[in-house]
């Protein structure tokens, strides 16, 4: 989802100086919220406070040092501001050792007070960039970070691929053009134990027929017209690694049978040798055609397919996983707007009811362009040429919206449901009904 938007919380006992505060950070459009103590900052800011705090020393109960020891504590990278009175500059100072980002002496100029806090949230929205980066990392060592969706299609895959991963059995991926099949691919070899070994890809509709045996079995020197030195094939270089074949469909029939040999017999013959070298590495292939039907009109052996398809895995089109179109929208936005140096857009009521209503034909691959156009301001959707102004209404792509939020709400609360209606700002009879009339429970 995107980031909150920063705001400044200003906590102030006397009312004059919070107003005067709150109306000159809203003329220069920064938006602010005011409390008159550090027990009522403390309730307001959670663990996802998004902004910054300035904050008055002198105040009733814990006073404004202590509140900035607490909220240091929790978060070391919020920037406090603590305003002080007459004679409490060497108090400052010492909380400027301590954490605190600055400090202003009453009475002090509007222009002052905009100045320090423009400062204070340029440095808290840098800080929350590198900490979205960092979790994004985080998440590459996770299924669920890097295979997303909430769909129970893909929450399917993901456990396919947990249970597979570490075996040694072939996998054959099954998808529609930019559906992810080279994602789940590296999946497969990232949480098996061969991931410290090589991952090698070929793509074998993207080399003319003469150059392929010699690409994916090696040759030895002098082996044609024009090698002129030992060559390293694909399935050698994946030897303790994974050999991931995209678009097999595409293999040659007559290369088909050396592969068959190989993976039956666990060698392979680098043309121009007669020397047999043991290979052991697993195979991954990807195809976007039904192999089976093309298996029984000739056109790729069948005994190839049988041996590739010890595991099958699906890829839907993201047309039948409507409901995880937010979702991967909002990740790529959030990329494409870090990759940039971009702040990340809001979502408008148009483009979400596009987004939801195209039939993307090119699948993942082409919401991911999208959500990089959107990043940079560009329209999402070009004005012709789409036919997302056809399918979901605006009404149904609302609720796609909705359904999306509260499954992620349930999800980050454990499906506790109290937790999830406070976080939501919802009734927790009305979360209720919407939780059965989306089938979340």
């Amino acid at each position: 989802m995107n980031q909150a938007p920063l705001t400044v919380l200003i906590v102030e006992d006397d009312p004059h100086v919070l107003l005067g505060c709150q109306q000159a950070l809203a003329l220069e459009d920064i938006a602010s919220e005011g409390v008159g103590s550090a027990e009522e900052a403390l309730q307001r800011i959670g663990d996802d406070f998004a902004g910054i705090v300035v904050s008055d020393i002198r105040l009733p109960g814990i006073d404004g040092l202590e509140l900035l020891s607490r909220l240091k504590a929790r978060d070391g990278s919020l920037p406090v501001v603590l305003i002080t009175g007459h004679g409490d500059i060497d108090m400052a100072v010492g909380a400027m050792r301590n954490g605190a980002y600055d400090f202003m002496e009453k009475p002090f100029a509007p222009e002052r007070l905009v100045e320090v806090v423009r400062r204070a949230l340029e440095q808290r929205g840098l800080s929350r960039e590198v900490f979205a980066l960092r979790r994004q990392l985080a998440e590459q060592s996770t299924l669920e970070g890097r295979i997303i969706g909430r769909s129970p299609a893909m929450q399917n895959l993901r456990e396919l691929i947990a249970n597979v991963a570490d075996t040694s059995a072939n996998v054959l991926i099954e998808g529609e053009t930019g559906t992810g099949k080279e994602l789940v691919a590296r999946c497969l070899h990232d949480f098996s134990r061969r991931q410290s070994q090589p991952f090698v890809a070929l793509n074998c509709g993207g080399l003319p027929e003469n150059l392929f045996e010699s690409e994916i079995f090696g040759h030895e020197a002098n082996a044609f017209t024009g090698a002129g030195k030992r060559r390293i094939g694909k399935i050698e270089h994946a030897n303790g690694g994974t050999l991931f074949l995209d678009e097999v469909e595409s293999m040659p029939i007559n290369l088909q049978i050396k592969l068959l040999r190989v993976l039956q017999e666990r060698t392979l013959e680098r043309l121009g040798s007669n020397q047999s070298i043991a290979v052991d590495c697993r195979v991954i292939a990807a195809t976007k055609s039904d192999l089976d039907a093309l298996g029984q009109s000739g056109q790729f052996r069948s005994d190839l397919y049988y041996r590739l398809n010890v595991v099958t895995l699906e890829l839907p089109p993201l047309r039948e996983r409507r409901e995880d179109i937010l979702q991967l929208f909002e990740h790529f936005l959030q990329l494409a707007a870090l990759r940039f140096d971009r702040e990340t857009p809001q979502l408008d009521s148009q483009t979400l009811s596009r987004l939801m209503a195209h039939d993307w034909p090119g699948n993942v691959r082409e919401l991911r362009n999208v959500a990089e156009r959107y990043a940079l301001g560009l329209p999402a959707f070009k004005k012709s040429g789409t036919s997302a102004a056809q399918g979901l209404g605006f009404s149904e792509a609302v609720e796609a919206f909705e359904r999306n939020l509260l499954s992620d709400a349930l999800q980050r609360t454990g499906g506790n449901l109290s937790q999830a209606s406070q976080e939501l700002g919802m009734a927790k009879t009305t979360l209720f009904d919407k939780v059965k009339k989306y089938g979340l429970g």
